[in-house]
């Protein structure tokens, strides 16, 4: 009987790649220097920021992703920080290794990041996703998930540092955004099996412009 890959899918051990998101997001997260999201700059603006309503969709997009012309959907047009993360985090725990290469996941995923390499951390990304070898071994057996979203929501530490300092966010407005959710996997012969999952997504979303993915952030209270 063909058991589940290892990999990408039920049981992965978190992320360890979070260093680097550093550069750009230890201010906001008021954190341990290792895990904070925003770094503390001069030359912050004097104005507020206040965190955006989970609800406000950008009028210049549907909400839903685009076609992208490739197996992986591409990003949608909305400018509300929980609402993409919610979008990103469903395109991130899904995928089908039937009809979509390693590759073309990875390039599908890459037009989701923020075009901003100062603050990107693709390789927090790129890393959800197993190797060529391992994408390989799940094709023979058909593997292939769907996500469903619960939730999205700022974090505690978030908010807090946001409240005691507003204008941080007008650096680089990154938000920090957890989403919890239920990954479905499918493989040959009727298997399958399913698992809650959850994760913090740094997000870019800065005044009209629709939000990007900045990197999958580090472990923060909810």
């Amino acid at each position: 009987m063909l058991k589940r890959l290892p990999g990408y899918g039920l049981g992965w051990a978190p992320n360890r790649r979070f260093a680097v998101i550093a550069i750009g997001l230890a201010c906001l997260l008021a954190l341990a220097a290792a895990t904070a999201f925003l770094t503390g700059r001069s030359n912050r603006s004097h104005a507020t920021a206040p965190v955006p309503s989970p609800t406000h969709s950008s009028a210049s997009g549907s909400g839903q992703p685009s076609s992208g012309g490739g197996p992986v959907a591409g990003p949608p047009g909305i400018s509300d920080p929980v609402e993409f993360a919610r979008v990103a985090a469903k395109m991130l725990w899904s995928y089908d290794t039937r009809t979509t290469s390693q590759a073309q996941q990875l390039v599908g995923m890459k037009a989701w990041m923020t075009k901003e390499d100062v603050y990107g951390d693709w390789a927090s990304v790129s890393a959800q996703i197993p190797d060529p070898v391992l994408w390989s071994r799940m094709a023979d057996q058909k593997q292939h998930a769907t996500a469903t979203i619960n939730e999205g929501h700022y974090p505690a530490a978030f908010k807090q540092a946001l409240s005691e300092d507003p204008a941080a966010i007008t650096k680089a407005y990154i938000y920090a955004v957890t989403v919890t959710g239920k990954q479905t996997i499918t493989w040959t012969k009727g298997g399958g099996g399913a698992e809650d999952r959850s994760i913090t997504l740094a997000v870019q979303c800065r005044p009209s412009a629709d939000c990007t993915l900045v990197a999958i952030a580090p472990r923060v209270a909810p």
